[in-house]
């Protein structure tokens, strides 16, 4: 369903206003006319609208720019620049790929926006169903699960992207809109794991064939884990562990499994296949066409920015140009079983007839995972808006990784710190290496590349400043992206602006 804002000047406190249109892969609803806040929620089918509303904003690329966050942070890191025509073209992007951000340049309008708009709105399903006197125990119970989960889910990103943001857990009064002050860090993720901690044993462990793409309890712990690694608190790395295990082990209850076939992960006409375990959804049901709300629609805009630009061959559609692949990982990958599911080499595709425009930054090597596939181009709509190609944000991969990590840094079980590693490795014919953290990261940025992990990896791993220092990266500054300039000034100072964007 898409639920449209009402925009207020400043993003973080916008409220929302119900015009039910939407469409995901579980919900298929006639579209219902406008209502406003106060006359809606009256039954469980409402009520069941508004949680998809928040589900929607995970779809959004497009808001205050284009920032689709998963070529946006392989820009940001060493497997890809930025591209596109000129430098011009999208210049926050250039300036998140050089870390020459400011105040008014970069990604940052967007993802705020972006993420207190999920925020504000599962705060207000969290308030009308506490309130509700007409829904079964059931659907109230797992209905408030899901929105905790995704108010989470939000301020991960916020407090991964931004820092010090404001914590907000209610709806906000008009009177209070440019008052709310920042929370640090800390105070950030203690929310997110209370949310995580509540939701995820009322959620079911399988989601039902009609539902996909709504939260199991296997996604709800998996993320709690994923933020307890994050923190870099040894305190936390041992639940962490555990909570990994679960969705680990063999037989687990969650009906997850690596596939045998690494390049089936990423088949469009293979979703929510059994080794994905956070799938954001995207369709070609809308058949959208307005260039003046990209946020309307239900397709991946960021499969047309990778894309080659004015491409004329076989298999791939055109696209914009942006993200081409770094020499860095392409060398790291050339020998990789992974390399021809991951990067498209250009310049075997030219040599057999094949065209495409050179553009800003080309390496002739681009991203495949997420590229647009002709088979897939929508013949409805506009065609660049609505290509179906759902993005990963977790699998099964992904956590092996983690949980392996978070053995090593215990300096516990090294022997399930290696047969997790070990099984990543094997399922593309690798043989294994030791369990070392520079073995773990190295396999993270092979086997995840351009799934939007590798910047946050170097980040929280330390190991930003030695990859990313040539290219402008600084210690104590580029970690965050700049608070956006329209915050701090409607709310007269009360935002304060992350540390070297002064």
């Amino acid at each position: 369903m898409k639920i449209r804002d009402i925009k207020y000047s400043i993003a973080i406190l916008a409220m929302m206003q119900l015009t039910v249109s939407c469409k995901k892969d579980f919900l298929e609803l006639v579209p219902k006319g406008t209502a406003t806040e106060e006359n809606f929620y009256r039954n469980e089918t409402e009520v069941y609208q508004g949680l998809i509303s928040v589900y929607d904003v995970m779809q959004w690329g497009t808001t205050g720019g284009y920032t689709m966050k998963q070529p946006l942070l392989s820009a940001a890191s060493d497997d890809c620049f930025a591209g596109g025509s000129n430098a011009s073209d999208q210049p926050g992007w250039v300036a998140y790929d050089n870390f020459n951000m400011d105040s008014r340049l970069g990604p940052q309008v967007g993802l705020w926006s972006k993420n207190f708009t999920g925020i504000n709105r599962a705060n207000i399903i969290l308030e009308k169903i506490e309130k509700a006197t007409t829904l079964s125990a059931g659907f109230k119970t797992r209905v408030t699960a899901e929105a905790k989960f995704l108010r989470a889910y939000f301020y991960f990103d916020l407090v991964r992207f931004f820092g010090n943001v404001p914590l907000i857990t209610a709806t906000i009064p008009t009177g209070e809109l440019y008052t709310q002050k920042q929370s640090a860090p800390a105070a950030i993720y203690a929310q997110v794991e209370k949310d995580l901690r509540d939701a995820y044993p009322s959620l079911p462990a399988t989601v039902a064939t009609n539902e996909k793409g709504r939260i199991s309890m296997g996604a709800a712990k998996a993320l709690l884990a994923k933020v307890l690694l994050y923190q870099n608190d040894n305190t936390k790395l041992q639940e962490a562990a555990t909570l990994f295990n679960d969705i680990n082990k063999v037989g687990n209850a969650y009906g997850y499994s690596l596939l045998p076939n690494y390049a089936d992960i990423f088949r469009p006409d293979n979703k929510f296949n059994a080794e994905v375990i956070l799938e954001i959804p995207h369709s070609t049901l809308a058949a959208w066409g307005d260039w003046g709300w990209v946020n309307g629609g239900e397709g991946n805009v960021g499969t047309q920015f990778v894309g080659m630009d004015s491409y004329n061959g076989d298999t791939y559609s055109a696209g914009w140009g942006f993200c081409p692949v770094t020499l860095s990982l392409v060398n790291a990958m050339k020998t990789d079983p992974r390399f021809a599911t991951s990067i498209i080499d250009g310049a075997a595709l030219k040599a057999a007839g094949a065209t495409y425009n050179g553009r800003y930054q080309n390496t002739d090597y681009f991203i495949k995972k997420y590229a647009p596939l002709k088979a897939y181009r929508s013949n409805s709509g506009t065609a660049e808006l609505n290509w179906p190609i759902d993005e990963i944000e977790m699998r099964l991969a992904d956590t092996y990784l983690m949980e392996a990590e978070a053995l090593v840094r215990l300096n516990s079980n090294p022997t399930r710190a290696l047969e997790l590693l070990t099984a990543v490795r094997a399922r593309v014919g690798l043989t294994p290496v030791p369990a070392t953290l520079d073995n773990i990261f190295n396999e993270r940025r092979l086997e995840l590349a351009f799934e939007g992990h590798r910047f946050f990896d170097l980040v929280r791993s330390g190991r930003a400043v030695t990859v990313l220092g040539p290219v402008g990266y600084k210690a104590g500054k580029s970690e965050f992206i700049p608070i956006p300039q329209q915050e701090i000034d409607l709310t007269k100072g009360v935002i304060k602006q992350n540390p070297g964007y002064n």
